[in-house]
Parts: C-alpha cells; structure tokens; sequence
C-alpha cells in the first residue's frame, strides 16, 4: 500500500471519529436535565369582614394605612371631572378631606408612601415626584426618576419601592430617591407587567395587576409572584353599585389592628379582607 493509499485511510478513520464523538456531544446536549418546575402559586382564599362608604369621585391611584388615618391619592383622567389629590378617607362616612391638589393641566397624580414623617407622591408621565411633610403638607421638595412612568409606591422601612406598569419594580433610597436596585416580577417564570398600587405587609409585596381582578404577593428578594387573591366578586359588586366604577386599585395595610384595607377607581365602597398574611 503507497503512503497516499495510507494517507486517505487515516483521514477517514480521523473523520468516522470525529463524527462519533459529534454525535456523543449533540446526544449529551439532547438529554440535558431538564429545569426544575415552578412552585405552583397558591389561591389566596379570603373573606370580606366589613364594607365602608367610599366617594365614588376618587379615580384611587394609592391607599395606606399610618397613624389611626386611611391616606388615599387620586388621579385626574382628561375624559372624567375628576381630581389628582391626596387626603384622609374616613371610613365611618366616606368623606375625603383633601390636603393637596394638583394643577390637573399639569400633573396627573399617582401613588403615594409615607415614611419617616414625609408624604411621598408620584405623578403619570411627568417623571416627577413631590415630598410634602406630613403633619402640615406642606411641600418640602421635587425628585425626578427615570422610569417612563409612575404607578405605586409602598415601603419596606428602609426604602421606597415603586412600580411603573412593567414587571419591574425599583427599590428606592429616601435619601436621594435614586434606585439601589430593581426586581423583575415573575409569575410562573413568566415576567407579569402592569403592577400597580402596593402595599409591603410582614415582610412581602402585595400587588394590584392592572386590568385584572388580582392581587399577588410577592417575594420581594426574587420577585416571584406567591399567591393571587381573585376579588371579582368585589369588582362586580362595585360595578353593579356604580356602572363609571372602574378597576381594583388601592391596598392599605393597618399594622397596628392587622386589618387590611381595599378598594378601587371610583368604587362606592371600601372592604377590609381577612386572608392569611
């Protein structure tokens, strides 16, 4: 046999091996272990304790809880004769007692968060925020953020977490109201967008998804969403009491008496819910 009959032995011996062991990596490739399946998200049952009146003129953009005072922010739709305020909501008779308005040609106000004795208040599409002292209202400075949008703003006791209508949310420093970081909402491994209003109780974010009937809570270190509370039976009765009432928004949490609070977009009425939190 001539070296050139050697030759082209050798290359194909080279090529059937290289072939084999292609088809090992690609085999290998094929029966990779697949992921471990999501937790399966729990149904958050509840039940209603109580209903108050609710002026059915708030467009609800935020709602919380602080110092024996139900604190309630408003939008300001061009198509509705609503306003974009913040005040106290009296939950024996409805009545808003309004402490700030904004100029509706302006601003179109969005959700707010008080912490170490300052109000902190969102506006829509004018990335710009407003802080105000509690006790007098009085508005003691302007913050800018970058995010398109301003939708909900909660606390942790350190820091300001706000949503923007994306599956992220951003953890703010009082400080400066710059983020320190963001977290992106999952639901099944599936990113959930449109969060809204939100509330921080015993250590996890409760969220309203806008255009559905569901709060989520949310583990606020990876951001996956833990259970859901289907409220349609709320949103159907609200609608049936007022046909202008619009979509759950507004989730205040008293600490103090552990009672939660809900409502929506000018909805006739306020519900404190029971469910394991």
């Amino acid at each position: 046999m001539n070296m050139n009959h050697k030759g082209k032995i050798k290359l194909f011996i080279l090529g059937v091996f290289t072939f084999i062991c292609s088809c090992k990596d690609t085999a290998e490739k094929e029966v990779e272990k697949p992921k471990p399946a999501e937790t399966p998200v729990e149904n958050i049952a509840y039940k209603v304790v109580q209903s108050f009146p609710h002026d059915i003129t708030l467009f609800t953009e935020g709602l919380l809880w602080s110092n024996g005072h139900l604190y309630e922010s408003t939008g300001s739709p061009e198509e509705l004769d609503v306003k974009s305020m913040i005040g106290i909501s009296d939950l024996k008779t409805g009545k808003f007692e309004k402490k700030i308005e904004l100029d509706k040609k302006l601003y179109f106000g969005e959700g707010i968060v008080i912490l170490n004795d300052k109000v902190y208040q969102l506006t829509y599409k004018n990335q710009t925020g407003f802080i105000y002292d509690l006790k007098t209202f009085k508005k003691l400075d302007t913050f800018k953020f970058s995010n398109a949008e301003g939708w909900g703003l909660t606390t942790n006791g350190s820091q300001i977490i706000m949503s923007d209508g994306t599956e992220m949310l951003s953890f703010l420093d009082p400080a400066n109201m710059q983020p320190v970081r963001t977290l992106k909402v999952t639901d099944n491994g599936l990113a959930l967008p449109y969060i809204n209003e939100l509330e921080f109780i015993n250590g996890f974010i409760y969220a309203n998804v806008w255009t559905t009937n569901f709060i989520v809570k949310i583990d606020p270190e990876s951001g996956k969403v833990l259970g859901r509370i289907d409220l349609a039976p709320l949103v159907y009765e609200a609608r049936t009491k007022n046909s202008k009432a619009d979509v759950l928004n507004g989730i205040a949490y008293d600490a103090v008496a552990n009672k939660i609070y809900v409502t929506g977009k000018l909805w006739p009425n306020i519900y404190e819910l029971d469910f394991p939190h």
